[in-house]
């Protein structure tokens, strides 16, 4: 999926997320976070290690945006303080499940 992150456009896929976040250890998550695999991770630092950018020239939105539209269940942290989005029964079964890519 072709998506634009920091005014470059990238050729996303779900399974080269998966790849390129196989053996990276999560950092704590203080603000908006995506489930891969079996773990959460901050939303800006799968944006760093796909764009290989750094984490100052993108927003979170930008990545939520384009993980959200390859699949990947998103929490978002609201803007007006640190609730978080609550994830839906249909995201938790598929973050539990995988991917089809995955297997």
């Amino acid at each position: 999926m072709r998506c634009v992150i920091a005014r470059f456009p990238f050729e996303l896929f779900s399974s080269d997320v998966l790849e390129a976040m196989k053996g990276v250890r999560p950092e704590p998550v203080t603000g908006d976070s995506v489930l891969i695999g079996r773990r959460r991770y901050p939303v800006k630092q799968v944006g760093a290690v796909i764009t290989r950018q750094d984490r100052r020239d993108f927003t979170s939105g930008e990545v939520v945006r384009a993980l959200t539209a390859l699949g990947f269940a998103c929490t978002e942290v609201s803007v007006g303080g640190s609730d978080r989005a609550e994830l839906t029964p249909l995201q938790v079964a598929t973050a539990l499940m995988g991917s089809p890519a995955s297997a």
